[in-house]
């Protein structure tokens, strides 16, 4: 009998593409491994990416995480990279452990990922130690992430800004102009192309024509999450689809 799992997101409001990308990776292992997969989502009102909705976004994902837990979930994501990492260094660990205790409390104990911690966690698995970071975020939000990656002991050698604060139109990105974007970075001596720094910033489509072109490993936030969720569920962490940590070629 196929065993089913629950997957649970803790999204923003406006975030319309963790729903779509984290799925269709899970969609995509459904092909190659006996194991099905149904998603569930709680969602935190956010409209612009900006500090103070940011802060004001984080406060409401301990309520999230208790929604999700009544449904039992067997893993749950919280779905915004740049919420997390905005808060301060390292911060992905207190928001695990906060929203796990608020399951605990719940009588429902469930693994937690944040895609702020899973991203850090994938480039350690990759052996990363010289990034390159793509995101659509304004200038000072960018340079918050670049500060939470390198102090968990990366280089990012360049990074690009898209300054794009509406999150509605962050969705709105067609992730084939990701082919021409990338060109605008140095790549001097990067061991890993992060595509999209961002689970709202569509890049799936991309991924592997971005690998194949360059020839270094690519990733996503949404890749790296997913990755994480598979780890916490005890599952295969190789799925056909999805750039260089899920392909298994290194």
């Amino acid at each position: 009998m196929k065993k089913t799992y629950r997957i649970g997101q803790i999204v923003p409001s406006s975030n319309i593409t963790m729903e779509t990308e984290i799925p269709a990776l899970f969609r995509a292992r459904e092909t190659v491994a006996p194991e099905r997969f149904t998603f569930h989502s709680s969602r935190m009102r956010m409209k612009k990416v900006t500090k103070e909705e940011l802060e004001a976004m984080d406060a409401q994902s301990l309520k999230c995480a208790q929604e999700l837990s009544d449904a039992r979930v067997d893993v749950m994501g919280y779905a915004c990279l740049v919420a997390i990492m905005s808060m301060g260094r390292g911060y992905h660990c207190v928001s695990e452990t906060n929203l796990h205790g608020e399951t605990i409390k719940n009588d429902a104990p469930t693994p937690v990922v944040t895609s702020a911690g899973a991203l850090i966690n994938g480039l350690k698995v990759l052996g990363a130690k010289k990034v390159a970071v793509i995101t659509p975020y304004m200038k000072p939000l960018t340079q918050l992430v670049v500060d939470y990656i390198e102090h968990q002991g990366f280089e990012v050698v360049d990074s690009i800004a898209l300054e794009i604060p509406d999150n509605l139109e962050v969705a709105a990105q067609d992730p084939m102009n990701l082919l021409e974007i990338y060109k605008r970075l140095d790549l001097t001596g990067v061991d890993v192309l992060v595509a999209s720094a961002c689970v709202q910033m569509p890049s799936l489509e991309a991924i592997d024509l971005l690998e194949k072109e360059i020839g270094i490993p690519v990733t996503s936030a949404a890749v790296c999450t997913t990755y994480e969720m598979l780890k916490k569920l005890g599952l295969d962490t190789k799925v056909p689809i999805g750039g260089a940590l899920l392909s298994g070629k290194y």
